[in-house]
């Protein structure tokens, strides 16, 4: 999200073990260490008119150290320079005017204000630009060159811990990380959500899927592991091993195309920023069955997510994400928008416009021969890490071809 969202480009992600669970190796997990600890009681919060109390979770040193790196300009650039992201956001406010026109609206994790000042020229009667990172200061400044500082009001700080004594009509954040869940920014906007948002308000975007899919990418493979079997005419295959394990080991946020993916998606998670909690997003766990479209080498799975923007749950206008997915997650396939009257879809899928976002691999360390028509089982379980919740575990269980196998990782 614009301020609160992804680690800087180069940041360091996590390891995990490839297992063939019919006697193959089994490389160990090299378990990270925590590099701060810290931890402080939560304190509640009462939402207007004394509704009910929220409690606020404790802020501990890995959400400093979190908030601290979005204080680099370097992020925001990147980030708003991803058109497709920005323009989708500029668009989705512009189609629901008459939502915003007059009306109070929480910008979560504001940034650099962009989505505030685009919510502001949209008509908005007053913004209220949240984010803990220092870069809020310049969001301040960036609110005055604009004239705007009589609608649009920057409070520096944690969603979870600043005051804001009414009812709002609007919340609009772009919380969404890699893998979608990634950083636990969602997290955040259910409190904004619960401690604010008045009966039948607006949340921008207001539905999201995590999907999933078997890929095959031979060049990514010959790249870094084939690359050692001749260097200059040297032999270098001993260096394999350890090759496949320092490029396979970690998640590789990276762009791949629709022609790498072996089977139509999975949905792993649907969420509904209306009703979602926050114990929800604590663990995720889903069954898929793929069968393969090609014969191919099996590389690994690839994740991505779409977002949409619909109007309030009682609006009625058509949505672009398929009910089915909801109560059948093998239902994998998102329809396209169909029409202007459908809702908005921020998508970041492989044969989509590529984003800042771009796909997220889990990759084994040695390729699995499919056939076309080969059947994939197993499941994925997603979970935030007990030593930073922004971190979040991956663990992959799969079958294929009378072979089962285990994958863990931890994408930090």
């Amino acid at each position: 999200m614009e301020g609160m969202s992804r680690s800087p480009p180069g940041g360091s992600y996590s390891n995990g073990y490839h297992h063939n669970q019919n006697g193959g190796d089994t490389t160990p997990t090299d378990h990270f260490k925590p590099r701060k600890s810290s931890h402080s009681g939560g304190r509640s919060r009462r939402v207007p008119g004394g509704q009910h109390e929220i409690e606020a979770p404790p802020c501990t040193d890995f959400d400093k150290a979190y908030f601290q790196s979005y204080s680099h300009v370097g992020i925001h650039e990147e980030m708003i320079k991803d058109r497709v992201r920005t323009e989708t956001y500029r668009t989705a406010i512009l189609q629901h005017r008459s939502h915003i026109e007059g009306k109070v609206v929480v910008d979560v994790g504001c940034g650099t204000g962009i989505l505030s000042i685009f919510c502001a020229q949209a008509g908005a009667k007053r913004v209220y630009a949240v984010d803990a990172s220092e870069i809020a200061l310049q969001a301040s400044e960036v609110v005055k060159a604009n004239k705007l500082s009589d609608r649009v009001i920057v409070l520096h700080g944690r969603v979870e811990d600043v005051q804001i004594d009414e009812e709002v009509d609007v919340i609009i954040s772009e919380w969404m990380g890699y893998m979608l869940l990634y950083e636990s920014m969602l997290g955040s906007v259910i409190i904004a959500r619960d401690r604010w948002l008045r009966p039948g308000g607006l949340i921008l975007p207001s539905n999201a899927v995590l999907y999933m899919a078997p890929v095959t990418h031979p060049n990514r493979y010959a790249e870094s592991v084939d690359f050692w079997r001749n260097v200059y005419g040297i032999d270098m295959s001993p260096i394999l091993p350890l090759a496949k394990q320092c490029a396979f080991e970690e998640p590789s946020v990276e762009t791949i195309s629709g022609e790498n993916v072996l089977t139509w998606p999975h949905v792993v998670k649907h969420v509904d920023c209306y009703t979602i909690t926050v114990k929800e997003l604590e663990s995720v766990t889903a069954s898929f069955k793929f069968q393969s479209m090609m014969r191919a080498p099996f590389h690994g799975f690839a994740f991505w997510f779409d977002v949409e923007f619909s109007g309030p749950t009682n609006a009625g206008a058509p949505s672009s994400v398929d009910e089915s997915t909801k109560t059948n997650p093998s239902v994998g396939h998102r329809r396209k928008r169909a029409n202007p009257d459908e809702a908005l879809v921020l998508s970041t899928a492989p044969e989509d416009p590529p984003t800042h976002w771009q796909q997220t691999m889990v990759y084994f360390y040695d390729p699995i021969d499919i056939e076309q028509d080969q059947v994939i089982n197993g499941s994925v379980t997603l979970t935030q890490s007990k030593e930073n919740a922004r971190f979040m575990n991956i663990h992959l269980e799969y079958s294929s071809g009378g072979r089962s196998f285990v994958k863990e990782s931890v994408l930090r």
